[in-house]
């Protein structure tokens, strides 16, 4: 009688086998995932705040440009490229599933579309008339709660400013500084009020030479001609510099006669978002100040 039933059986138990495996796996995915929730980003400054929180990001758009223009933290391997941030690919956002879409309010008019696939968060930072330096830490506080890393977000804040009294001790007596990145071989985008680099001079206390009006990132696009209303200022450019941009400043009568340029007097800087918050904000005054003593020490053996 037993050797009639277990054909009978024998599939029977397979295919139960089968079903109870999958079922299991399927509940250690839906328990793992709600163990350890992942997060999506189309903007860079939640990106690298992010990474700095160590919370698991899944998903960041246009990875090739954050590390051209970013840098650091880098984004892990583990993250998928979402296409550009304007026009994310929702398709592959769609499959990675994430628990939420972290977007600034400049990507509010993806929202719509962006919530069919998971909840849309909008977190500001750059707002008129702000405290930026304040804003930072709201904006890490807020991201923090939000992912469940909010001792992270506490030991974030407290490293930035540890690092910058550090800083702020190594800081030599200098000319105002003017901030500038390049646009185009004739145009340069000069950072001052509401901006990031104005709020780390703000903190390290030092004089930034530019006091013109800016927009909400803090930043004034000027030709570089009016560069040349400031004959005393230490210049410091920020990369990356635009493709062709280096070639034409060589040969640029305009730039070549500024009092800076042709007295030496210009700091480089490799990239660090203007955009930023405190991840760029550490970045800049650690990269600023070493410029600066190796400006100093220069200027020192040069006597």
């Amino acid at each position: 009688m037993r050797r009639r039933l277990y054909p009978l059986l024998h599939p029977l138990l397979r295919s139960l086998s089968v079903f109870l495996t999958g079922a299991f796996l399927m509940l250690a995915s839906t328990l793992g995932s709600a163990a350890s929730p992942q997060w999506a980003t189309l903007d860079w400054t939640l990106a690298e705040t992010l990474i700095a929180l160590d919370a698991p990001l899944r998903g960041v758009a246009q990875i090739d440009a954050y590390h051209a223009w970013v840098d650091k933290p880098r984004i892990p391997d583990t993250a998928v490229d979402l296409g550009l941030r304007t026009q994310p690919n929702l398709e592959l956002l769609a499959d990675l599933a994430p628990d939420a879409i972290f977007i600034s309010p400049m990507f509010s008019y993806l929202t719509p579309r962006l919530s069919r696939i998971a909840p849309v968060e909008a977190l500001p930072l750059y707002q008129a008339d702000s405290d930026t330096w304040q804003e930072m830490q709201t904006l890490t506080r807020k991201l923090g709660e939000r992912v469940d890393r909010k001792a992270q977000a506490e030991a974030l804040i407290a490293d930035t400013k540890s690092l910058i009294h550090r800083l702020k001790s190594r800081v030599s007596p200098t000319a105002p500084l003017l901030m500038v990145q390049f646009m185009d071989e004739r145009h340069v985008r000069v950072f001052g009020e509401n901006g990031l680099y104005h709020a780390v001079l703000e903190q390290l206390g030092i004089d930034n030479a530019w006091q013109a009006p800016t927009n909400a990132w803090g930043f004034s696009l000027v030709g570089i001609e009016a560069l040349a209303a400031y004959p005393d200022a230490q210049l410091v450019v920020v990369d990356p510099l635009p493709v062709g941009v280096e070639a034409s400043l060589a040969e640029s009568g305009l730039w070549q006669q500024l009092p800076s340029v042709r007295e030496g007097r210009v700091i480089t800087l490799p990239p660090v978002w203007s955009f930023g918050a405190l991840p760029s904000a550490q970045r800049f005054a650690r990269t600023l100040v070493s410029a600066l003593e190796a400006r100093h020490d220069g200027d020192i053996d040069d006597n």
